[in-house]
């Protein structure tokens, strides 16, 4: 949701940021890739019991995997970068879910519960990018949801920061997921129809 509706709000330093990476000589897919290394290091973090490292960590991959995106856009996106770009995203939330599950391992089962809902959701999202024909601004159909990867950011902090809540924070993520998914069933019936 805040990535569909916030996006413009932030892109103008996403713009600069990709502007003078590309100036240094920075390609779409080296930051990628280097926004995947810094994003693995949270999971590292959170079970070096490090929580404000693993949330900066978090957060600054999380810019540059947007920053990536917009180098690639403004020089030539590839398929291949794409699924770099999404493979590395999933590598890094499932960073921090193990992160988490081994530092606090009464939480575990609520923590699968939220991986499996991740899934699901990503199985969904892929299969209507791949099976829609409608356009995007990315290299495939996004469909938008209650939540996207800031709301992921936000609840995966909620969970490092407030681990004494940390099952509850975590149903409710998965809640949140559950909504998501359907919400993105109800649109794939509107447009693979």
């Amino acid at each position: 949701m805040l990535d569909t509706h916030a996006r413009k709000h932030v892109q103008p330093v996403v713009e600069k940021t990709a502007d003078v990476l590309l100036k240094k000589g920075f390609t779409a897919d080296g930051v990628t890739k280097i926004a995947f290394a810094i994003g693995m290091s949270s999971g590292v973090f959170i079970y070096l019991d490090q929580p404000l490292w693993a949330v900066f960590v978090l957060w600054f991959s999380g810019y540059l995997d947007v920053v990536d995106g917009t180098m690639a856009r403004k020089t030539k996106p590839s398929s291949w970068g794409t699924l770099l770009d999404i493979s590395f995203d999933r590598l890094v939330e499932i960073s921090v879910i193990i992160g988490l599950a081994f530092r606090f391992p009464d939480s575990m089962w609520a923590m699968l519960l939220l991986s499996v809902s991740i899934i699901v959701a990503m199985t969904v999202f892929l299969t209507v990018g791949a099976l829609s024909d409608k356009p995007g601004m990315k290299s495939f159909y996004y469909q938008a949801g209650l939540a996207e990867r800031t709301e992921g950011f936000i609840l995966f902090t909620l969970m490092i920061i407030f681990s004494t809540y940390l099952t509850a924070i975590t149903l409710i993520f998965f809640a949140v997921q559950i909504v998501t998914i359907l919400q993105r069933l109800a649109e794939a019936k509107r447009i693979l129809k």
